[in-house]
């Protein structure tokens, strides 16, 4: 894409075509678990736009700290997520954030995490990565940062708009091939969380590795995933964001939708096709493309979420 993909006076239809050819902006409209993806070239942006409901943010894997060869500036391509963020037309009521905020768990790099993503001007509700807690001292340093208010390790709910919101720890003690879970504690938390909630409540799960076998020999899943999973099949709309992979990925399982988000930071392959995950190299003037941002919009009639993602080279 050239300049002029910031030019303000820039048709909407070639804005659209521009985020078709990088192959971005997908939107789904979610309701009672059924889901529908609208072309990019129809007035589905401005449908989502008009909800009388309210949008949140998510952004994940910023790895703050890394500087190796698949992104030397990784804290400045958070910079360029967080100012598309806080230069939205209508502010957000929250941000998500699904883990791996830092590289490194080290405090410095918390430190500077903390201060770009404050440039949102949003309430940041946080879940950790593998990354953020490598060891006992620093999970116990990721939870007095993050977790003052949460249960356990570190997992809770909150309730917007008529949305009941779970965010889950599925990082700490990693099995076979690095496999996430989620543990009894974590598990009989959720299942007495969810007890009270009517099944017509709208329910977005958040954790940072995918609740769903996405290529569990990459360790892309969620071990024990199914018993949570169980306890959310009474629900007729349930959305489940992830990260860690740092790609875009859907699946729909009767009435959950998944979605995994891009990074800030770099990209990963795709599943198989390479020895190992990782960081992948891609031409510096592809870098944006592949990583990204996600707004969510829920519209209280009929129960929809609408899912955008946006990369930073649209």
């Amino acid at each position: 894409m050239d300049d002029s993909a910031n030019d303000p006076k820039l048709n909407r239809r070639h804005a659209l075509e521009c985020m078709l050819w990088a192959g971005t902006g997908v939107l789904w409209t979610v309701a009672g678990g059924v889901p529908k993806s609208l072309s990019l070239l129809d007035d589905a942006q401005a449908a989502a736009a008009a909800t009388s409901g309210f949008t949140f943010m998510q952004i994940s894997d910023s790895h703050v700290g890394f500087d190796k060869p698949a992104n030397p500036h990784a804290i400045d391509t958070l910079k360029e997520a967080v100012g598309r963020i806080d230069a939205l037309p209508t502010k957000p009521a929250f941000l998500l954030h699904t883990g791996d905020i830092t590289h490194s768990a080290k405090p410095a790099e918390f430190d500077d995490a903390n201060q770009i993503i404050s440039g949102t001007r949003l309430n940041v509700h946080y879940v950790p990565g593998e990354h953020d807690i490598t060891d006992p001292a620093t999970e116990k340093a990721y939870l007095e940062r993050y977790g003052k208010h949460t249960k356990g390790g570190g997992w809770y709910s909150f309730d917007a708009n008529g949305v009941h919101f779970v965010g889950l720890n599925n990082i700490v003690d990693l099995k076979q091939f690095g496999l996430g879970y989620l543990g009894h504690e974590q598990l009989e938390w959720l299942e007495d969380d969810l007890r009270p909630l009517k099944s017509s409540t709208p329910i977005v799960v958040f954790a940072h590795i995918p609740l769903w076998s996405v290529y569990p020999s990459w360790g892309w899943g969620t071990d024990d995933a199914a018993v949570a999973l169980s306890y959310l099949k009474r629900f007729g709309s349930v959305t489940v964001l992830n990260g860690h992979i740092h790609q875009l990925m859907q699946k729909v399982e009767g009435n959950v939708t998944f979605h995994t988000a891009r990074s800030t930071a770099f990209p990963q392959p795709e599943p198989g096709t390479a020895p190992s995950p990782g960081p992948l190299r891609v031409p510096a003037d592809k870098l944006r493309s592949v990583l990204g941002i996600t707004s969510v919009a829920f519209k209280r009639n009929n129960l929809p979420l609408a899912i955008t993602d946006t990369s930073l080279a649209d």
